[in-house]
């Protein structure tokens, strides 16, 4: 069954074809949701009720465009508000002047430690940080969407920046160590 064929099934709500397009994108949208949850319980969570609103409103999808741009679309507004149902988003108090910039040596670290040290970020910091730096979003949109400023957002991405490249230059610190017998 293509594509075609199985959003007309959705839309038709055949579980069959629920079924196929779950299966179909639900690695891809894990994913996703990994960038934007703290671990993977709530990743799942997120995911499905991402699928949720995808199977109840994949009426509004027209068809000009990538489905799987506007199914991941649904995906991150979800972590969203899950966030700002649960969360208020207020800016940190930090004085995080270093420079953020990560060198070469720095970035050859297996994406799953990335993930985790991603993960671990505060909630503000890890959203602006995802959705400008993974997902290409401008710092206006994440404005809008966070409902915070535009420099907050600038700022919100400099401090996650700053506390990740903290976490990479620890680790790097602590595996060179090990490596020279300490």
């Amino acid at each position: 069954m293509d594509l075609e064929q199985i959003i007309k099934g959705c839309r038709n709500y055949n579980r069959a074809s629920q079924e196929e397009l779950y299966h179909l994108y639900k690695g891809v949208l894990f994913s996703l949701c990994l960038k934007y949850c703290r671990n993977e319980a709530e990743a799942e969570d997120n995911l499905h009720n991402a699928f949720i609103e995808i199977f109840t409103t994949i009426d509004k999808f027209k068809g000009t465009g990538s489905f799987e741009g506007w199914m991941k679309r649904i995906t991150i507004n979800k972590a969203i508000s899950s966030f700002k149902k649960n969360k208020q988003l207020t800016p940190i108090k930090d004085n995080f002047t270093s420079d953020t910039d990560v060198g070469e040596e720095e970035m050859n670290i297996p994406a799953d430690i990335i993930l985790e040290m991603v993960q671990q970020l505060p909630d503000q910091y890890r959203l602006v940080f995802c959705l400008y730096q993974l997902d290409d979003y401008p710092h206006k949109e994440i404005a809008t969407m966070l409902s915070i400023s535009e420099s907050t957002s600038k700022s919100n991405l400099h401090r996650a920046k700053a506390i990740l490249k903290e976490k990479i230059t620890a680790l790097k610190n602590a595996e060179h160590t090990q490596s020279h017998g300490s």
